[in-house]
């Protein structure tokens, strides 16, 4: 389904983390990480093209938008999966963007992905 497609994934709770890299290997992906922090992700961003991108909203760091927001200005479809919501400056400036509530299935986050990968 993905063709080998780099897909980021930025989570900092391991098991979610884990059962998201399963899910978009199980459907051809290539897993970008996991990754865990904000300041990681930004240098992996810039050194590798990615496909589409699985945040979570909050990370050991500080939250995601600085990173979504790059993201966003390359034209790489993000979904943000949160216990909490969109950080206040990602919901003003993306208030359309798509974000899944913890806890959801790992499928149903990846098909939200693959279908704005597909859209794009």
């Amino acid at each position: 389904m993905l063709g080998r497609l780099p897909i980021l994934i930025v989570e900092d709770q391991p098991l979610i983390a884990l059962e998201l890299c399963e899910i978009v290997e199980s459907f051809d992906g290539r897993v970008v990480g996991p990754i865990t922090s904000v300041a990681e992700a930004l240098i992996r961003v810039d050194q590798e093209q990615i496909a589409g991108a699985i945040l979570d909203a909050n990370l050991l760091d500080r939250d995601v938008t600085p990173l979504a927001l790059r993201l966003i200005d390359r034209g790489t479809p993000v979904v943000i999966y949160t216990g909490t919501g969109l950080p206040d400056a990602l919901a003003q400036a993306h208030p359309q963007l798509p974000m899944i509530l913890k806890p959801a299935r790992a499928i149903t986050v990846l098909a939200l992905l693959v279908d704005r990968i597909r859209g794009h």
